[in-house]
């Protein structure tokens, strides 16, 4: 019997199950597709996304999603196929960790408001935190926070996905931790535009450092917790984010600023880059709430094709002088 199932075989949910069956656990990782998933039970790697990583042998990797009396359940798909993916899940489920980050671009729901709309019988909370799937699968030190109203569900996973390589951290502002993991894919690839355009050190520690007082503003605004603002599933995810090489959100902006559009900038890429479908949907819930998102505006008008480098630059620089 499995203890742990995820759903997902992209890289972060590999990622999770290699990390879960090597602290001890049974583990079934579960995928949409039925071939891609024997070809990774019988060469015991997901070669496509992240290969070099072994499974344990605690880890099976099926096309079935029954789960089999798992204690705990990790939901690890994009954001937007979010609802299509939950619709199709069976009944009986335990409790979910979503790992996705952003928000349903046609409704501007974050994660767990598609959840409770799409599978009301479920209980869920979020993973969410500075996390690089190819470093956690290889074991290396990393932290990361686990928000759900339950608090029995926090204390599960906390118990079940922690270990010496991953420290979990239990918060019960879901709210704020969604926003964080949405907000920082756009502001990331901010940054990235400001270093693929040439602006230099100063300028991207100044929009790294305005992208977290947005952030503060939008979590606040919206009715999450400051303090959320600045812990590891907001200050800390926008610096991994925002300067991390293996980036999918900073190296699309890194693209954008080199003078591509965008796309020439998604050809070819590997992975779902958040950040494009969560940033007009994103500025859009902040506006209904009156909050102002300078940044992650023009980081919409530059995807949107309305803005270049230096118009955006231009229209951040012109706004009114105020106090920090």
């Amino acid at each position: 019997m499995s203890e742990v199932i995820v759903y997902g075989a992209g890289a972060w949910g590999t990622a999770l199950a290699i990390h879960a069956a090597r602290l001890g656990h049974g583990v079934t990782l579960w995928a949409r597709d039925a071939a891609r998933a024997e070809e990774m039970q019988r060469t015991r790697v997901n070669a496509r996304l992240l290969p070099g990583a072994t499974f344990p042998e605690a880890l099976r990797v099926t096309h079935d999603a029954a789960p089999g009396g798992a204690a705990l359940g990790i939901l690890a798909v994009p954001m937007q196929p979010l609802r299509a993916v939950l619709a199709g899940l069976p009944r009986g489920l335990p409790p979910l960790l979503l790992v996705c980050k952003g928000l349903e671009a046609d409704t501007l729901r974050l994660p767990l408001e598609v959840l409770a709309d799409a599978r009301p019988d479920l209980t869920g909370g979020v993973l969410s935190g500075p996390n690089f799937a190819h470093e956690v699968a290889a074991g290396l030190p990393a932290a990361s926070v686990v928000a759900a109203r339950d608090a029995a569900l926090v204390a599960t996973a906390q118990g079940l996905l922690s270990g010496q390589a991953l420290r979990l951290y239990g918060s019960a502002d879901v709210l704020g931790v969604q926003l964080g993991g949405a907000a920082k894919n756009v502001l990331a690839i901010a940054a990235g535009i400001s270093t693929g355009a040439g602006l230099g050190e100063n300028a991207r520690a100044a929009l790294i450092t305005r992208g977290l007082a947005e952030l503060s503003r939008l979590v606040v605004g919206l009715g999450g917790k400051a303090e959320t603002a600045a812990g590891l599933s907001g200050l800390g995810d926008l610096i991994l984010t925002a300067m991390g090489n293996s980036s999918r959100n900073a190296s699309l902006g890194f693209a954008l600023g080199r003078g591509m559009t965008l796309p020439q900038a998604l050809a070819g890429r590997a992975g779902v880059t958040e950040g494009i479908a969560t940033a007009p949907a994103l500025l859009e819930r902040a506006q209904g709430a009156g909050v102002e998102l300078p940044i992650c505006a023009a980081v919409v008008a530059m995807l949107q094709g309305r803005l270049d480098v230096q118009g955006a630059l231009a229209a951040l620089m012109a706004r009114p002088l105020r106090g920090e």
